[in-house]
């Protein structure tokens, strides 16, 4: 229902036991297996009290994940996409912008069970020429009438900002932009932030 980038939560004391027990191992096993794995291998962790816990694989970005680490990412993704087929993936210095973003999922109520279709959307062009402010569509249609729910998902609302707490600030207001009929959020995304300040 919504994320944050960068996390205040991933030290580099977690990156570093990450990446020597959970993500070299994975890349070794797949290798071992004949496996060699090409492209971006998202690792969905929990964060426990016994360390970091893998909850999922996903040979893809997530959304909203990606929502917002793309937005602060200064490389091409294309060249980075490229490199990865190339197997030069080395060669690449992935740099990102030292701000952040908080992006807040709009669903339709009752998501993610049972949800009403065919509402339409409003406020869309309120994100054209506005810097830092994205609208991500997961599940919109095109009509004679104009852009319509079309699924629990609705869009993702992407604000950047210097920190986390002015994006998260930046993303809840634009989520007031839009509107349509049974509209639903949470409220609490990248709450931790500022219960942590």
């Amino acid at each position: 229902m919504g994320t944050f980038s960068p996390s205040p939560f991933y030290t580099e004391e977690i990156q570093k036991f990450c990446e020597e027990k959970i993500y070299q191992p994975t890349m070794d096993a797949m290798k071992a297996e004949g496996r060699d794995f090409v492209g971006i291998l998202f690792v969905g962790l929990m964060m426990t009290a016994d360390g970091p816990k893998v909850l999922e694989y996903n040979a893809r970005f997530g959304d909203p994940e990606a929502q917002v680490v793309l937005p602060r990412m200064k490389n091409d993704i294309i060249d980075v996409i490229d490199a990865c087929i190339d197997g030069k993936l080395d060669q690449i210095d992935l740099q990102f912008e030292d701000n952040a973003a908080v992006c807040v999922v709009l669903a339709s109520d009752g998501y993610p069970e049972h949800y009403e279709k065919g509402k339409l959307i409003s406020g869309l062009e309120k994100f054209d020429d506005k810097d830092g402010y994205y609208v991500f569509h997961a599940g919109t249609k095109l009509t004679d009438e104009g852009i319509v729910t079309n699924g629990g998902r609705v869009l993702g609302v992407t604000a950047k900002g210097k920190d986390l707490k002015e994006a998260r600030k930046n993303a809840y207001e634009a989520t007031e932009w839009i509107s349509f009929e049974n509209k639903y959020m949470r409220h609490d995304i990248g709450k931790a932030i500022d219960d942590a300040e």
